[in-house]
């Protein structure tokens, strides 16, 4: 069973931790990657496009940008499970279970920067974690 029930929790965790970046350290490192990318979820079905240019990140949930620099696929769970720091995404795009389409370099640079976000991801969805049970 998906740890997420709908779209909108998605949103809300997985869009919510782009949306909390911007207002740390890090989020002007990330924003500096000058990159649009559009992430595409299954389990369930969401997408969500994150713009990263200058010092700002802008999350539109909902919404895909056909001329994203990058585009990513992958279950919701995969994502939930990469922003815990439980899931490689260099090994997820070797072995498949992430697909990528554009230059995959720019999205793997991010990921050192996105490593301290780890701890306020699973704080902000530790009352879902305790629902779940």
């Amino acid at each position: 069973m998906p740890f997420f029930k709908d779209a909108d929790e998605v949103y809300q965790y997985l869009g919510g931790v782009f949306v909390e970046a911007s207002k740390t350290e890090v989020g002007p490192k990330m924003a500096a990657a000058d990159i649009d990318l559009t992430i595409y979820y299954t389990d369930p079905e969401s997408v969500m496009t994150i713009k990263m240019h200058g010092d700002n990140i802008e999350v539109l949930t909902g919404e895909e940008n056909e001329d994203a620099d990058v585009k990513l696929y992958m279950t919701a769970d995969t994502g939930d499970k990469y922003w815990r720091g439980e899931y490689n995404l260099a090994v997820g795009l070797a072995k498949g279970q992430v697909k990528a389409k554009g230059p995959v370099n720019k999205i793997l640079k991010l990921v050192p920067l996105t490593k301290p976000l780890f701890p306020m991801y699973r704080e902000g969805v530790a009352a879902k974690d305790g629902a779940a049970v």
